[in-house]
């Protein structure tokens, strides 16, 4: 699986509409503009753009059914933006710990 990280992708995710639109499918394990639109503080049409900002980027798939487009999220794509979240994290966290290690030895230094 490939860990570098997609710009796109977290740009994706950074919205917060994004992020609980993403929380009530996989809630649901499906949902249409409208059905979210109901659960949401946002308009029909401003769910509709998130929801095509979320398929560009391949974190949900919508097909029609009648007049409506129906969305699941795509649990591969979803793994993917979790494994990035992990490497970020492992990342920070050994820098961090080299920044604790600098200074406890900066803090050694001055006590000498």
């Amino acid at each position: 699986m490939n860990s570098a990280v997609d710009d796109d992708l977290w740009s994706a995710i950074g919205d917060p509409t994004r992020r609980r639109m993403l929380d009530l499918l996989l809630a649901d394990g499906e949902g249409t503009a409208t059905s979210l639109s109901e659960r949401l503080p946002v308009t029909r049409q401003a769910v509709a753009r998130h929801l095509g900002v979320l398929d560009r980027v391949g974190l949900v798939h919508g097909t029609s059914e009648g007049r409506e487009r129906r969305y699941r999220v795509d649990d591969a794509q979803l793994a993917r933006a979790v494994a990035q979240l992990n490497a970020v994290g492992s990342s920070w966290d050994a820098r961090l710990a080299r920044i604790k290690r600098i200074a406890e030895a900066i803090q050694r230094g001055k006590q000498q």
